[in-house]
């Protein structure tokens, strides 16, 4: 058989879907505990093409949610982006990986060449300008988040999953990303690290978040809604599309003007040099 990965049993997905994914280029911004499940995940169901981005290495925080490190990549101190790669290349050799370990905004070039982003980073303020340059380029970006919130000594886990579409409603439309929090965010000096974070939240999400990504790329389903903005009660062990999404406008009216699409930088006389 060598090294192909045998897609059989997922041939429900349509004629051709094998070929699609083979073909297909997904971007993942952030290899923590949402990203590497992602990761994982893209490599079993046959994802060709990944750019997997993230400036950090390992560390002993890491290893309650972090799929496919080890204490050995503790005591080396092994860069997120290499464990990613490891974790595909054990399940898809062929699959190709470009590996970058910078900040997104570094390798925004190679960002533009993707079919889909997945966002699965902590700041407010990066979801927000990560999402801005997604639209910019039409690519439907995929965010995933959880939190942990204490109420009279008891703990409740929440999280969203949210699909980011040209025209559709943005983060700002679905009050994920609003004024008053980039300011508080800004207050503690853009520090939203040290969230907490455990490893079955960030799977549940980031299957829901895979999920999504097939259904774009798919001919799976295509005669039925996909919801923008799914919530998770880690409490009740639940995922449901959100409420908010009745009273949401049927486009985005942050994104709405022609001048905020495309290459900021083109210009007729550009295309002319080029030719």
């Amino acid at each position: 058989m060598g090294d192909k990965l045998n897609l059989q049993r997922q041939s429900f997905l349509g004629a051709g879907s094998e070929i699609v994914l083979g073909r297909s280029r997904a971007a993942l911004v952030g290899l923590g505990g949402g990203g590497s499940h992602i990761a994982q995940q893209l490599a079993h169901i046959g994802l060709g093409n990944f750019l997997v981005i993230d400036s950090d290495f390992i560390d002993d925080t890491n290893l309650n949610r972090l799929v496919g490190a080890t204490m050995e990549d503790v005591r080396l101190g092994t860069a997120k982006i290499d464990i990613a790669e490891r974790v595909i290349k054990a399940v898809n050799p062929a699959a190709e990986t470009i590996k970058r370990r910078a900040n997104w905004t570094e390798v925004t070039a190679e960002l533009r060449d993707v079919d889909v982003i997945f966002a699965c980073v902590d700041s407010i303020g990066c979801r927000s300008e990560l999402e801005g340059f997604a639209r910019r380029f039409l690519i439907p970006l995929i965010d995933i988040g959880m939190d942990v919130h204490e109420s009279s000594g008891e703990f409740s886990i929440s999280g969203q999953v949210m699909l980011s579409m040209p025209g559709k409603p943005c983060m700002r439309c679905m009050g994920l990303v609003t004024d008053e929090a980039l300011a508080k965010e800004a207050a503690r000096y853009g520090a939203a690290g040290g969230k907490p974070q455990v490893v079955w939240p960030n799977g549940t999400l980031a299957s829901i978040a895979v999920g999504l990504f097939m259904k774009l790329v798919t001919p799976w389903e295509t005669h039925k809604v996909t919801p923008l903005l799914l919530e998770y009660d880690g409490d009740l062990q639940t995922v449901a599309p959100s409420n908010k999404l009745a009273y949401l406008p049927a486009y985005c009216k942050h994104f709405d003007s022609l001048n905020e699409l495309g290459d900021p930088f083109w210009t007729p006389d550009a295309l002319a040099v080029v030719e």
